[in-house]
């Protein structure tokens, strides 16, 4: 890594690091970001990260300081007042406005300031509203108040093209693609877009004095895509727009919630009506505050209906009278503002004033440039590219600026897509924070995805949608993976994405992974001694999440294993506890006695043992809940119980147990595409099938890699098939046999295999010393060979076929038994 860091601060030492700043990037990443050893962040475009001296400085302040509520005249609201003018000069200061053209309109984010323009702009139904594709959502949600007006709303595409015959003293030229019009009721405005501009070719003349509103970001936050600033005066002069009839005058908003954080629009320069900000975008803290940069003469024209608390000089109870304050920031500020949070803004400001704006613009290129060209180089044996880059790739202008922001999926050497889900799963495994979708910009990322309307629509028909794990439908993406860059980034970061991140998702020529969708299975396995395979251990998990409890021998029921996960832990807000939220869970110890019919419970927490009936008892009350997307009836139990619950984990949670659920027929998917034979199978709460079964001989071999796998004097790494929490351990196969079995008999008892088992970073946790200790292993090492679309296969899961033992219509109970021969089937 030292020569091609060499290399790197060959090419880009100039900007890289703050070479003109009182500290460097590695100082400032050491003192200040301390709680980033071992991870990589990349994800600022989502959210930036506060430093630790700059939280410093606001605790500092609040403990010396009494700010009291602005809407008073007491030392400390008068002190609060001077505060919060003095952090609104520092807003505008940032984005070059003069408080003689420009307020400073304080709120809880980049979302609210947009919301308040579209809820007051003098919409008429002669009003357009302008946006361009690439843009967010909360940008595009403007459209609710304009539609809702009557007011046409055109969406578009923006290009910018170099044209030597047609410069004119500018640099570029703009075209707009065509987009169709929306508007609600019976008086359509229909525009047509003739030679790159947008003219009216029927319906009635628009008035001279109409108002239209255009949208667009400073950088768009899919591909980080720098929009053309001078798009602000072509617009306001209609110069862009087209001129053949009046259509009144156009007021541009900028979105530059994204693009501020390493360039904020210069307003002096480019004169927009209203600019939008949120401030953790910028330096990490606080959240929950943003601000609306709006030209005086702009929020003059905004017409506020409601009013509240601090927007009124005066207003009486009972008769329609109210006069609103003259400051604009009063009469647009409802309530009392986030005053504490505002008076916070200058820490965040000074780490940016140290470091100045355009250094940290040339920090972040450095890096994004370094990796792109990295990720573009990038080649399959067969030299088929890697990563496919949306943005820049795709621009015809030869250095398009961008921001610090690289949108890419995968593919692998036939061409097929890696799922954006399976990276970001990858990813976290290397400690690697990204974020991955359509990050709220429809337009963008169908524009980039090659998305059409009748696509996206089949893609909501078919279950997808926002942040679900649909990310391949019909061979093709639903969204994209996205890094970005912050002031804190370092070469290291960008480094570790390459090694760690990239070269595995891809199978590159070092022969790790190269044959990605094929999972090792038995070639030879039919002329296994079948007899020879064993049923090893046999373990019951009563409660869903904690510990199961070992046993020799086991009835079966329509539901699998009896008794097996048919209780689980309910959180206050209704959420179901898993040890993924609540790894005290692990904690809990189970056991059921048959012959008493009891459960018996122990906690470490508690000094008591619990002891529940597990006999059907119709006198508690019963309810219905929805258990990842299964309807269960289930029973609940009384406070002594959730008490008891509550203290060993250290949350309020209900106990509950599942009474029924409907029977739901069994699809298999994958290589075995066919129903269950069993279609009356019950399935309690258990996530997929009834049981897991595991082999002794994929543990061996999963160890063995771990074992090679650790090198540097690393501690010796070591599962046991309990990590797992199977219900079946099975001996005498070969590794990954089980992969191949359709059916297996267990003396009388049989069972279909659902295919194999999805598993999740849950099998990282481990106790030790009573410590829930979480690892990247074995899961790390698991995707590396243990892959297939997508899923991170261990284990396989069955279903009990209890409709095959059916003697004088009456369900005979079956047993299974530690020792009995396990017979598999391939047919």
């Amino acid at each position: 890594m030292a020569q091609s860091k060499e290399e790197f601060l060959e090419q880009f030492g100039g900007d890289y690091g703050y070479p003109d700043a009182p500290r460097g990037i590695d100082e400032l990443r050491a003192a200040d970001f301390k709680r980033l050893e071992g991870m990589v962040y990349l994800d600022h475009a989502g959210a930036t990260l506060y430093s630790e001296a700059q939280m410093a400085d606001v605790a500092k302040d609040l403990m010396s300081n009494v700010y009291g509520n602005p809407h008073s005249q007491s030392d400390s609201s008068m002190a609060t007042s001077d505060l919060v003018t003095s952090m609104r000069h520092l807003v505008l200061k940032y984005f070059n406005a003069s408080p003689r053209d420009y307020k400073c309109i304080f709120t809880s984010g980049a979302t609210a300031a947009l919301k308040l323009v579209g809820e007051c702009f003098p919409w008429s139904g002669d009003s357009c509203y302008m946006y361009t594709m690439e843009n967010h959502n909360s940008v595009l949600g403007i459209r609710e108040y304009a539609l809702s007006k009557g007011a046409t709303v055109s969406a578009v595409d923006i290009e910018e093209v170099v044209d030597p015959s047609k410069n004119q003293g500018c640099d570029s030229l703009f075209k707009i693609s065509k987009r169709s019009n929306q508007r609600r009721g019976d008086d359509v405005l229909l525009h047509n877009y003739q030679n790159g501009s947008l003219t009216a070719i029927s319906g009635k003349h628009l008035k001279g004095n109409n108002l239209n509103l255009f949208a667009f970001p400073s950088e768009c936050n899919f591909s980080g895509h720098k929009f053309n600033l001078s798009l602000v005066k072509l617009i306001k002069e209609g110069k862009f727009i087209g001129t053949s009839q009046q259509q009144g005058r156009w007021m541009v908003l900028i979105d530059a919630a994204k693009g501020c954080t390493t360039e904020p629009p210069n307003l002096t320069v480019y004169p927009a009506d209203f600019v939008v900000c949120s401030f953790y975008k910028i330096f990490g803290y606080p959240t929950g505050l943003g601000a609306l940069i709006v030209k005086n003469e702009a929020a003059g024209l905004l017409n506020k209906t409601y009013f509240s608390g601090g927007t009124v000089a005066a207003s009486i109870a009972d008769i329609d009278y109210v006069q609103k304050r003259k400051s604009i920031e009063n009469v647009l500020e409802d309530g009392t503002i986030s005053f504490l949070s505002i008076s916070s803004l200058r820490y965040g400001f000074k780490i940016i004033d140290m470091l100045t704006i355009s250094a940290i613009a040339r920090h972040t290129a450095s890096l994004a440039t370094y990796v792109r060209r990295k990720m573009m180089d990038l080649k399959h044996s067969n030299e088929k590219n890697v990563c496919i880059i949306y943005g820049q790739q795709a621009s015809k202008v030869k250095d398009l600026k961008m921001g610090p922001t690289i949108t890419f999926n995968l593919k692998r050497e036939d061409c097929t897509w890696f799922g954006y889900r399976e990276v970001e799963k990858l990813a976290c495994l290397s400690g690697i924070h990204l974020r991955t979708g359509c990050f709220c910009n429809p337009g963008a990322c169908a524009k980039y995805l090659g998305l059409s309307h009748s696509d996206l629509v089949s893609n909501f028909e078919a279950g997808h949608v926002c942040w679900d794990d649909n990310d391949i439908i019909n061979g093709r993406p639903t969204g994209a993976v996205r890094i970005s860059f912050g002031y804190m980034s370092t070469y290291e970061d960008a480094e570790f994405l390459q090694s760690s991140f990239v070269s595995k998702a891809v199978g590159l020529n070092n022969g790790y992974m190269v044959n990605m969708d094929t999972l090792h299975l038995v070639d030879d396995w039919s002329q296994q001694a079948t007899s020879d395979i064993r049923l090893k251990s046999i373990t019951i998990y009563p409660v869903k999440s904690c510990q199961g409890f070992s046993v020799q021998g086991w009835p079966l029921t329509t539901g699998g294993l009896k008794y097996d996960r048919e209780w689980l832990l309910q959180g206050s807000g209704g959420e179901i506890l898993t040890q993924k939220k609540v790894p005290e869970l692990s904690s809990i110890r189970t056991l059921i006695d048959l012959e008493l019919g009891k459960l018996f419970l122990e906690s470490p927490k508690r000094k008591d043992k619990l002891q529940i009936s597990v006999l059907e008892n119709l006198t508690h009350i019963s309810a219905e809940v929805d258990v990842y997307g299964q309807r269960y009836e289930v029973q609940t139990y009384g406070d002594k119980v959730n008490s008891w619950f509550s203290d060993a984990i250290g949350r309020p949670c209900t106990f509950m147990r599942c009474t029924s659920s409907k029977h739901r027929s069994c699809t298999i998917n994958g290589r075995r595409d066919r129903l269950c034979r069993d279609t009356r199978s019950k399935l309690s709460f258990v996530n997929e099938g009834q049981l897991l079964l595991v082999s002794e001989e994929s543990i061996s071999d999963l160890n063995s890699r771990l074992s090679s796998g650790n090198v540097n004097g690393k501690q010796q790494m070591f599962v046991d098939a309990m990590r797992f929490r199977p219900n079946i351990v099975v001996s005498g196969s070969a590794s990954y046999d089980e992969d191949n079995w359709k059916r297996l008999n267990i003396g009388k008892a049989y069972f279909t295999s659902m295919g194999g088992c999805n598993r999740c970073q849950m099998i990282n946790l481990y106790q030790s010393s009573g410590q829930v200790i979480k690892s990247k292993e074995p899961l790390a090492t698991l995707a590396s060979y243990r892959r297939q679309k997508g899923k991170i296969l261990f284990g396989i899961l069955l279903n009990y076929e209890d409709s095959m033992y059916e003697e004088d219509d009456a369900v005979v109970e079956r047993w299974i038994k530690v020792g009995q021969e396990v017979y598999p089937s391939t047919e």
